[in-house]
């Protein structure tokens, strides 16, 4: 058995334009087969956050939402949580305090979490779920309104979950990734 590395392919050869338009699996990112199973399951429970966020706003099943808030029932899922923003941000996220902003909001959650725990579009859900993360942290700033740690807080953890999933192409494992994957290819859809 021979320790020698083989080259890269140089520009020209027929191995490098081959490779050039390949479609990338996870395989080629993370050798390890348990490192990549381990990413399906985060892949798996952080799409399970964001659509059970999804169900229980939509039919207020008691957990977060009791049946009277429900957006069934009338409820309004944006809404409620941006009257009662406070900070530098209130004003701010004030122009989704509509029944377009519940939509936006639910349409969000929905999609993430189906993307997520189907293991498709995975860099769509991480580029859309990173941004609501974003606006839900400014809209909770702990450095000015307080928390438990002043800077860093759940929603950074969300937020990079959803990054590693796409970047890690963790679709590809308990997921419908390869199968997309032969649809889109490289895409921002992948």
């Amino acid at each position: 058995m021979s320790n020698t590395v083989k080259p890269a392919p140089t520009a020209g050869t027929p191995t490098a334009a081959a490779a050039v338009g390949a479609t990338v699996y996870q395989e080629q990112i993370v050798t390890r087969a348990s490192a990549r199973k381990v990413l399906a399951v985060a892949r798996i429970t952080i799409g399970f956050t964001f659509f059970w966020a999804f169900v229980d706003k939509t039919f207020g099943l008691g957990f977060a939402t009791p049946a009277e808030r429900a957006w069934v029932n009338g409820g309004t899922p944006a809404q409620g949580f941006i009257g009662g923003i406070e900070g530098p941000f209130a004003g701010f996220f004030q122009m989704f305090a509509n029944p377009f902003g519940d939509v936006l909001f639910m349409v969000g959650l929905l999609g993430i979490g189906v993307a997520l725990i189907a293991g498709a579009g995975l860099k769509i859900a991480a580029v859309t779920g990173t941004l609501l993360m974003a606006f839900m942290y400014l809209a909770e700033i702990p450095w000015i309104l307080g928390g438990n740690n002043p800077v860093v807080d759940s929603h950074w953890h969300e937020a990079l979950l959803l990054i590693i999933a796409a970047v890690t192409l963790s679709g590809d494992t308990w997921g419908v990734g390869k199968i997309w994957a032969r649809i889109v290819g490289n895409s921002w859809l992948r």
